[in-house]
């Protein structure tokens, strides 16, 4: 058993641009962040999983449905999820910090388990299994899984300044070569041109249609989605099209804020 604390934080705001209020809406009778909680509380490798949220009145919400999964819940900045991130751990006293985004239902717990392994056995800084465009992944985007240590979290959280680095969280961590120690962990065969992640009303609709022919929802794995698929190419028509963020776009509505708050 390893001994460090290894605690999943799962980053959940009610204001998503594109799909505002989407952490909860309902997919087969629960509410998506309660499907990416209990998914991330099978992993193996985990001591913890948190849910970091915002000091928005809006994301009372979130806490509400936190309170109820009895799940840990920690309020910080609106913008500044790179600052949100690193509170959140430090309150928790995580040593190790895997993010994972409330609009992933389809997460594989097993998945993140096979990246927290690659991060200690590679002795890391930061494992993943996928980087945002313009990078190569090969996992469909949805499955996402980043591991940092604490001390390259903290290390993040005092360097980096660019806004990206702050909205995205760990950028900092590998858009410059070297400056950590990385490890990204690949599928053998490229599914990283299927969309199972949440982001427009089209995502929404594509992962409720999953769900709905999934034959066990409380003990599937990635591969069984992926069997659905093929079984159902019909399916990936529903979200086609629409573009991924990169890791450079950043929340336009910060600036406002700021200007209005100013």
């Amino acid at each position: 058993m390893n001994e460090k604390k290894i605690v999943a934080i799962v980053q959940a705001r009610m204001g998503s641009s594109r799909l505002p209020g989407k952490v909860l809406r309902d997919i087969s009778g629960k509410p998506m962040l309660a499907w990416v909680v209990e998914r991330a509380r099978k992993a193996n490798t985990l001591s913890e999983v948190m849910v970091a949220t915002t000091t928005d009145k809006d994301d009372d919400l979130i806490a509400q449905v936190c309170d109820t999964m009895k799940v840990a819940c920690f309020r910080g900045d609106i913008y500044d999820v790179l600052d949100r991130y690193y509170q959140a751990a430090r309150e928790i006293q995580a040593d190790v910090i895997i993010r994972l985004t409330a609009d992933c239902p389809l997460i594989d717990p097993r998945l993140v388990d096979l990246v927290v392994e690659k991060f200690i056995e590679e002795k890391v800084d930061f494992a993943a299994n996928r980087l945002p465009p313009p990078f190569e992944r090969t996992y469909p985007i949805g499955l996402d899984v980043e591991v940092v240590s604490f001390s390259a979290l903290e290390r993040t959280w005092r360097e980096a300044t660019e806004k990206h680095e702050r909205e995205h969280v760990l950028p900092y961590l590998y858009d410059v070569p070297d400056r950590f120690h990385i490890y990204i962990v690949n599928n053998e065969i490229n599914y990283g041109s299927y969309r199972w992640t949440v982001d427009t009303e089209p995502d929404l609709q594509f992962v409720r249609a999953v769900f709905a022919l999934l034959p066990d929802r409380e003990r599937f794995s990635w591969t069984d989605v992926l069997k659905i698929i093929k079984d159902h190419p019909d399916l990936t028509a529903i979200n086609a099209g629409i573009s991924h963020k990169t890791y450079m776009d950043v929340d336009s509505r910060a600036e406002k804020d700021s200007l209005k708050d100013g």
